[in-house]
């Protein structure tokens, strides 16, 4: 039925999805280009700007001779309509000129700050329907998370997700109780000595935690958003692609204050200063890039 074979068809569709695909950084790549190339045409055609100025400057210069004579033969003084005419033709000719001279500078440039527009507003529009899809998705993790908690319980929802892995070891003739995970996670993290800001000392590393979270809600009241990645980068986490886009808003559609969940259950030891160690939940209001 295809006079065109289904490989050649299949082969071109491809070609054109990774063109469309790539097409910002093209479109970046060609407009750095012509604006070089702009440039450089600029330089040259100034190095016969003086060549035209001053073939321009003896035509006015002899418009204006021709216009003395003129005016002793008839004994007049001044200039009349004639001479006003031919001066004008003469400069209009001389901004033609220099137009000309400049003109394919002005076009390769313009058309690279047109390229480099192009690539600016195609990845502003892809980044706004990442964020959109972002949310989308996080909405209904949360949803889903929710009815989750709803048939097993909060704790253990949250043990399953986090993949919490518990052991007892014996500090100081006591028991105590540590904690791990082994699941992947998306905000959580440990607060652990894998975080610069961490002491061997329970009682220090709850405090701390305790006014660092006390600390940006203040920062969420007066500056009216906190992102993710400004919490672990004062614990001394690793920040992570999401907690660019992910974090608080004042009086948003999310709780309007930043809770680390330190009083939860799965961090009593840390609570009592018993564990150094503490799993902190981010109560994250999901995508706020959008919304500030």
């Amino acid at each position: 039925m295809s006079i065109i074979p289904a490989g050649i068809t299949r082969t071109v569709a491809t070609a054109a999805l990774k063109t469309k695909k790539n097409s910002p950084h093209i479109f970046f790549g060609a407009g750095v280009a012509a604006v070089i190339g702009g440039t450089y045409l600029a330089c040259r055609a100034t190095l016969k700007l003086s060549e035209v100025v001053d073939e321009t400057n003896d035509d006015i210069e002899e418009v204006k001779s021709l216009n003395e004579r003129k005016a002793k033969i008839v004994k007049r003084e001044g200039a009349d309509d004639e001479y006003i005419k031919d001066l004008g033709y003469v400069y209009g000719v001389g901004v033609m000129r220099i137009a000309k001279l400049y003109a394919p500078a002005v076009i390769v440039t313009g058309a690279g700050i047109a390229a480099l527009t192009g690539s600016h507003i195609s990845l502003t529009r892809r980044n706004a329907a990442l964020t959109v899809t972002l949310g989308t998705v996080l909405s209904a993790y949360d949803e889903y998370r929710s009815r989750v908690r709803g048939e097993v319980g909060r704790e253990k929802e949250l043990e399953l997700y986090h993949g919490i892995h518990r052991e007892v070891k014996e500090v100081d003739g006591e028991e105590v109780t540590t904690q791990s995970l082994s699941g992947p996670v998306a905000y959580a993290r440990l607060f652990n000595e894998d975080c610069t800001a961490w002491e061997p000392y329970p009682g220090v590393n709850r405090m701390f935690a305790q006014c660092q979270q006390e600390y940006f809600n203040r920062v969420l009241r007066s500056r009216g958003h906190v992102f993710l990645n400004d919490v672990y980068d004062a614990f001394g986490m690793e920040r992570s692609s999401a907690g660019a886009v992910v974090g608080w808003v004042w009086n948003g559609d999310g709780d309007n204050f930043i809770d680390l969940g330190l009083e939860e259950d799965h961090n009593r030891e840390f609570a009592i200063g018993r564990d150094p160690v503490a799993l902190i939940d981010f109560n994250v209001d999901g995508v706020i890039y959008d919304k500030i």
